[in-house]
Formats: C-alpha cells, structure tokens, sequence
C-alpha cells in the first residue's frame, strides 16, 4: 500500500484548508485530529473522495506515513505542541521531520528545535499566513529550524504556496532555529500596524468628515488602486459596502472592542528585548487593550467634555491628505519591523533574506501589498541597509508625503479624534531625523540622582563621567552598563 507524502495533525480552519490544498496539488495526506467527532466530519464532508486518510491514533498516523516521515502540527500554540511531540516521538525514527505550522513563539521553536535535534530528528517552525482562503489557495510560507530538512519539505510547500502575479513562490528557508517563527511574528505586528493606520483612517473620515459608509467605501476602493493597493485595503472597502438585513452597514452593527491572539504583544515585547522602538506597532497592540475596556470608556466619555468637532476645510482634499498620512505611517510601520528583525538576526545569528521576506510577503499573507515590491528593490540595492527610510525611493517618497501628515494628526488633535499610531508613526520619522534631542537633560538627571555617568560631547564615545551634583556627593559612581 502506498504510504501518505506527509501527516496533518489539526484540522481547525487553518489545519483543514491546508489538507485540502496539499491534497489539490497530487499529494497523499493523513490527518489526525484529537476529536474523532472532527476527523469524521471532516472525512465525510470536504475531504470526501481526496487523496486524504483519516487515522485514529497517532501510531497509526505514523505509521501511514512515507520515510523521512514529514509530520506537520497545526495547533494551538504553547503546551499543546509540546505534547505532541511528545506523544510523536515513541513513533519516529532517525531523520524523521515534525513541522509546526501554528503561531508559536519564536524563542518555544529555538528550544524545540534542540530538542528534536536531540533525539535524533529534524524540526522546522514554519510561518503559515493568509487566513482560510490562503490556507486553501495558497498561503505565504516562512520555513526555520533544522535545514538539513528543508529539501524533504521544500516540493511541497513551494507546491501549496502563493504565487505572486510575477511567478514568484511565497515560500523560501528563512534561517535557523526560530527564525522562521520571527519573521511570521513580525509579520503579524506589521499586519496590526496596518490594520490599525486603516481604522484611524476610517475614524477621521466617519467622525471628523462625517462620511457614510458607502462613502469610505468608494474611498478605499479608489485609494486601491493607489500605491496602497493591499488586500487589508482591499477587504476594508468590501466590508464598508456590506448591508445588514436592515439594509443598514453591517460595520456599524459591530462592537467596538478587538481581539488578539499574542503574536502582536509578542512583537511588542521583543522589541524592547532588542531596544528597538517599535512605537507604531506597539501603540496599535496598546490600542486593541484600550477597545477592549469598553464599559470604562462608555463611563468616561460620559463624565468629559467632548471636543467639539471643528472642520470646515475641502472635504476631498483633507481625504488625500488621509491617504497620504497613512501612506507615510505603513512606510514607518514597515522600517520599524525591519529595523527589528535585523537586531534579532544579529542577536540569535540568523542570516535574513530581507528581500526575499518581502517577496515572500508579495502573496497569500494577510500584508500582502505592492508595496512591498519597493522593499525588495531597496534591500536587493543595500543588503546592509539599516534603516528603510534610508533608502533614496522611501526618503523621497515620505518627504512628500510629511506636510499632509502633519495636518492629518493636528486635525485630530484638535478635533479630539485618537489616532495614536498615526501619531506615533509621525514623532519616530521626527526623532530619527533630529541630530539633538533632549537626552543630555534626562542623562544628567540619570546622572544626578543615580551616578549613572554621562558621556560628553567634547570628549571621544566610551569615556563616562559623573558629577557630584548636590556637593553632598562623593566620587563614586554606578557601573555604566546598557540593558
């Protein structure tokens, strides 16, 4: 009998479609779900006269399976994949292969990694991105781990992978150990930066213009075919025309509080690991926390005043001003998560691709835009380049857009209206761009009441110096370190 090309243990949305895409493509698949209610659902309906075979044990599924086995894991995050490789590997030999396709932290894919290694087999973490409809179609593919691997998986994932209008394949090794579960990380904190520009962008046009929305839709369906052609642009404007069965917008019908899975936080979290400011991104993770206390703000807005709101300029063009304060903000948003990755690559030894992730990026992901086509031009013109603003198409393009910036975030501000990541996109091009910032007065403070030492501007980088401020002081000073 001949054995499955690969195993598929997971079928919740993401699991399912990815079997149905592997099996599309000429391949034999085995599935293993915990629930025997779910595989025989699954088995009778979708799956009903594919190439996929249903097991009821994870000895059996391993057994199924064609050497090296090639055993991929779409589940939850955390302990559950721990347990399941686990319960794998009594089953496995030398040179076997298990994939997880789920959204794990990168440093759980470092450690597992070395595991696996350990008893003698391979292990690749894999970012999985687009949603049911990528899964399906195809999805973007960030492969890492064990690359003694990659050539046993590489013909299917290329296979299964999105594939950009150019023929590009979404799908490429990333590098080492986490590095394929990082970059799908920082990917996701890109895709919350974007996600939250467009809704700010939303909020100016439906609070400060007083635009319908079917307005903001004819509005993201122009700016579509703009230099922000993106499929998150794209769905904003197919969501703004749907009708509830009233025949009201069915947006409006939405709770105002949003959800999140960790990979944003995550992002968050690691940039301060890295001291990188990640500011654009980490305000739109700050911004979903703040949606979610909706019986506070309910409370809040009734005990404040309310600003006024106060426009009385040219509707349509304060509406290209938007589209161009959030065309600047992504290019932020973008320089940030890749200022990110390659402090991360240099910590953990990874050697990224920076275009090529752009590319892979191109089709199937959720922040799959044109855009993203400049990005690769600009790492192929610099691989060493260490800030995206940096490179002469971007440094020409945000000059052009930074006067309709301003205007957009003073707007807001006087009309009350939070846009924080369009904000905080703004004050970082500011900081990066200002020679001298008021660091010499917090340094001395530091100085001050801790004899942290500062440095001088008429002396060389590296000699510190500590001022007795009080003369009450000694000369004693606190070890100069930098966390």
């Amino acid at each position: 009998m001949k054995k499955s090309d690969i195993g598929l243990i997971g079928l919740a949305v993401m699991g399912e479609n990815l079997v149905l895409n592997i099996a599309s493509k000429g391949y034999v698949v085995t599935t293993y779900a915990r629930r025997q209610e779910t595989m025989d659902a699954f088995l009778n309906g979708r799956a009903k006269g594919k190439s996929i075979i249903g097991t009821t044990s994870i000895q059996e599924f391993v057994e199924s399976l064609d050497k090296p086995r090639k055993i991929m894991m779409m589940i939850k995050a955390g302990q559950p994949v721990d347990d399941v490789i686990d319960q794998l590997l009594p089953f496995l030999e030398k040179g076997d292969i298990i994939i997880d396709g789920g959204n794990s932290h990168y440093p759980d894919t470092v450690r597992r990694t070395a595991y696996v290694e350990s008893k003698g087999l391979f292990y690749i973490g894999t970012g999985v991105s687009g949603g049911e409809e990528g899964a399906l179609l195809g999805p973007s593919i960030m492969p890492g781990g064990s690359k003694e691997a990659w050539p046993y998986v590489k013909p299917i994932f290329q296979t299964i992978a999105a594939k950009t209008e150019e023929g590009y394949i979404c799908c490429d090794w990333v590098g080492e150990d986490g590095a394929g579960h990082f970059v799908k990380m920082v990917h996701n904190g890109i895709e919350y930066g974007d996600i939250q520009l467009i809704t700010e962008a939303y909020h100016l046009m439906r609070n400060v213009l007083g635009l319908s929305a079917d307005e903001m839709h004819k509005v993201f369906k122009a700016w579509n075919q703009t230099e922000l052609d993106s499929y998150l642009v794209k769905i904003t404007a197919d969501i703004l025309e749907v009708k509830d069965t009233d025949g009201k917008p069915l947006v409006d019908k939405i709770l105002d509080t949003a959800g999140q899975k960790g990979t944003g936080k995550w992002t968050a979290i690691s940039s301060i690991e890295e001291s990188v400011p990640l500011t654009l991104i980490g305000e739109s993770v700050y911004q979903r926390f703040l949606s979610s206390m909706k019986d506070e703000r309910v409370i809040a807005s009734k005990t404040f005043k309310q600003t006024p709101i106060t426009f009385k300029g040219d509707k349509n063009a304060f509406i290209e001003d938007i589209r161009k304060a959030l065309y600047a903000s992504k290019i932020i948003s973008y320089a940030q998560g890749y200022a990110l990755m390659r402090a991360s690559a240099k910590t953990n030894h990874w050697n990224l691709n920076y275009g090529g992730i752009a590319l892979m990026w191109s089709g199937g992901c959720i922040i799959r835009s044109a855009f993203l086509g400049k990005i690769k031009e600009a790492y192929d013109n610099n691989p060493e380049l260490t800030n995206l603003l940096l490179d002469p198409y971007f440094k020409k393009t945000i000059e052009s857009l930074t006067d309709s910036w301003r205007k957009v975030v003073a707007t807001a501000v006087l009309n009350g209206i939070p846009i924080p990541s369009m904000a905080a996109g703004l004050n970082y091009f500011d900081g990066y761009k200002t020679e001298h910032l008021p660091s010499n007065l917090l340094q001395a403070q530091r100085d001050y009441f801790g004899a942290h030492t500062y440095e001088r501007i008429d002396k060389p980088r590296g000699e510190f110096f500590h001022t007795n401020w009080t003369g009450r002081g000694g000369d004693t000073s606190s070890t100069t370190y930098n966390i």
